[in-house]
Parts: structure tokens; sequence; C-alpha cells
């Protein structure tokens, strides 16, 4: 796993799903019934979450075996988790376990599609995923989208400076003079924070070239058009051959070759993120006791 999943994480989960008694089960009077239960995808995808998910399913007492990593390639019916004990432990993790492999695994399907399609045309590019995802999911949607071959944009506002125009509003200027004042800033923001590297975010081929000439690391273009992107690319590898270009804004999974074929370094999105979950299947079986 890439991020830590905490004690503290899977009890609230727990917790959250089954905070008292489970009815059901106890109606029954089935909780002590032995069984085994057994998780496999109904489609080809990329898995992830199943090693969560194993956690997860140890927290409820259960015997659990797992036969797949996250980020593994698996065929459909390919059986990647498998758990035993008492019938009201395999219920208490069932649904929890499948719901986490089967949104991280859509994430992480999707990531893999989308980083395939991009390096048919531009193989040394990568695919970095954004911080918009589902409030409090951060952590699962990173997880999902690195077992796919996605790297982490920007995990936080702490870890990165990257300036958008929102930040340019409140410069002087704005919005035409206020680039300009961030381009004047490049050598006081480099001094503040040497161990970063600068970034800002530009929505035309001049503001590209301002900040570039004026020293900053990372050029974020928003929702260029291709052939405007592949001008730019150009443009600002003639000027410098240090500079890092990232495109950003409406990129996805059907046009990412595209984008990727304008010689950008990194291609940014939130795609993975919002699609159909993958379909895991679960079955769950009593085991027979032993005649005495």
């Amino acid at each position: 796993m890439h991020f830590t999943c905490s004690d503290s994480w899977l009890e609230g989960l727990l917790a959250d799903d089954c905070p008292g008694l489970d009815l059901t089960i106890e109606l029954l009077g089935i909780g002590a019934a032995q069984g085994i239960m057994r998780f496999a995808p109904k489609d080809d995808c990329i898995i992830s979450g199943v090693e969560q998910a194993e956690l997860l399913l140890r927290k409820c007492g259960l015997s659990v075996s797992r036969s797949a990593a996250n980020g593994q390639k698996l065929e459909a019916a390919q059986l990647c988790l498998e758990a035993r004990g008492a019938a009201a432990a395999l219920h208490r993790g069932w649904k929890l376990a499948q719901t986490l492999m089967e949104y991280m695994s859509g994430i992480a399907t999707r990531s893999a599609q989308m980083v395939e399609q991009a390096r048919t045309v531009n193989p040394g590019v990568r695919v970095a995923v954004t911080r918009k995802n589902f409030p409090g999911a951060k952590a699962m949607s990173l997880e999902a989208a690195m077992d796919g071959g996605a790297i982490v944009h920007r995990q936080n506002l702490s870890d990165s400076i990257l300036i958008f125009e929102q930040h340019r509003a409140f410069l002087p200027g704005f919005p035409q003079a206020s680039l300009r004042s961030i381009a004047a800033m490049m050598e006081k923001l480099h001094t503040r924070a040497p161990e970063h590297k600068i970034s800002a975010e530009v929505d035309s081929l001049e503001q590209a070239i301002l900040v570039a000439e004026a020293g900053i690391d990372i050029v974020q273009c928003e929702k260029f058009a291709c052939e405007l992107l592949a001008e730019t690319v150009g443009s600002l590898r003639a000027m410098r051959d240090d500079i890092i270009i990232l495109a950003a804004g409406c990129i996805n999974g059907e046009n990412a070759a595209q984008f990727a074929a304008t010689g950008v370094d990194v291609l940014v999105t939130s795609w993975p993120f919002f699609g159909k979950p993958a379909d895991i299947k679960v079955i769950m079986e009593k085991i027979p006791t032993d005649p005495q």
C-alpha cells in the first residue's frame, strides 16, 4: 500500500456500518455458524483495495487468505480474497470489503487505461491525479490511482506551490498585470522555498512564455486545445530545456492520447475518480459441520 491504512480508520468504518447488533443475523440465530466468503471481479480489472479489505476482514476476527496484490491485473472470476469464520463476522465485513474493492478497483482500472493510452504516443508522459476527489476519501482515491500507474499531482495544499488565477486575483493589477507581478516575484519565491519547485497555471501561450522567461519551474496549461498546446510546448522547449510542462482541464480516457501527443510531460486529471465502480462478486457458503 502507498498510504497507511490505520487501525482507527478501519475501526471507524466497521463502527459506522454496524454500531450495535446485526439485527438480521441476531434474529435468524445464525451468528455462530461457520462459513467461507470469496471475492473475485466479474470483469478483467486492475484490482485495488484488496490489501485494505484483507486488514478490515481480519479486524472482524476472520481468517483471511489474499491471492492478489493492489495494482495487479486480474481476469474475470479470478479469486483475489478469501475469508473464513463465523457468519456474524463474515457479514460484518462483507459489504465494506466489497465496496472498498469496487470503488478503488474502478479508479485503478480507469487510471491504467488512461496511462496506457497516453503512453502509446508519448512513452515518457505521466498521468497525475489531482486532489479533486471525494472529501474524506483522499487516501483511498490516491492509492487506487497509483495502483493503476498514475502519480499524484498534489496531495494537499502544504506539499507544493501552484499559483492559480484565483491567487492572482488578490495581487495588484489583476487580471492583466498580476501575472507580471508573479514573474517579478520569482526570485523571491525561490529564495523563500528553495526546496520546492514553483508552478503556475496559465491560459494562453503569451502567459506561458512570460512565466517561463521569469524562471518558473513548472507551467500548467489550463484547457488548451491540442493544437495550441503543441505550439506552446515547442515554444517553451526552444526557450528552456529544463522546464516542466503540464496539461490540465478536460483530459480524460478518451482524449488522453491526443493531449499526450503534444509532447507535454504530465497530463493532470480528475477523470479516474468519477466513473463506474468495478463489479466484485462475493460468494458466501456455510461450512458443513463434521458429524459426531
